[in-house]
């Protein structure tokens, strides 16, 4: 498949190319800095901003597959979204983040004592954008979202998938590598299960 990845310089994006590219995909980094991003056979980067659609639907032309890999405060939704959709690409997947998981009825992550204030305005920014996504009935979304704890660490390839809700692991704890997010993600590309909504991985 040829996949469009915007936001490749980012520790979550890169990890994402990564695994597209060992499992043979040809991808276009989409970056604000080709010098930023390395070579590697099978990818192409372009220099291009996903706060500028107008550029962007140019980029994203004949690709099968866009992920989103920005962050939710500097990313508007609905320019994104008419970008794909101008380009032609059938799909956006949108790596998440886990502010919006549910940890009770109707109580989200972000909305719980502890979560950390530093990293609420992303959460919120993500809570909109995933609600932008929900009012999409054209093209075909999915939003993954990560565990609390969100980090580099090891490929394991042993992880859970879940809904709306956070995973815990039998000691409560939330957690989930960037490289076995990676393969979450690269598995809902080759293999959609989730057309039109989100859903989580963790351990």
């Amino acid at each position: 498949m040829k996949i469009a990845l915007i936001g490749i310089t980012g520790r979550v994006g890169s990890r994402v190319a990564d695994e597209l590219l060992r499992r043979g995909h040809a991808v276009t980094g989409i970056a604000r800095n080709r010098g930023e991003v390395p070579p590697q056979p099978g990818l192409t980067v372009q220099l291009g901003d996903a706060t500028d659609p107008q550029g962007l639907t140019p980029l994203l032309k004949g690709h099968d597959a866009v992920v989103s890999a920005t962050r939710f405060v500097s990313t508007d939704a609905k320019p994104l979204l008419a970008a794909v959709k101008d380009a032609g690409v059938p799909r956006l997947l949108v790596v998440g983040g886990a502010g919006s998981l549910l940890v009770g009825p109707d109580r989200m992550l972000i909305d719980t004592p502890d979560f950390p204030d530093a990293y609420k305005p992303e959460a919120r920014a993500g809570v909109v954008f995933l609600d932008t996504l929900r009012k999409e009935d054209v093209l075909d979304w999915t939003f993954l979202s990560p565990s609390a704890l969100f980090e580099p660490g090891e490929r394991t390839g042993k992880f859970r998938l879940g809904g709306d809700e956070l995973l815990v692991d039998e000691h409560g704890k939330s957690w989930i590598s960037m490289e076995d997010y990676a393969i979450a993600l690269a598995d809902e590309i080759e293999t959609p299960r989730h057309s039109r909504a989100r859903f989580t991985v963790g351990y």
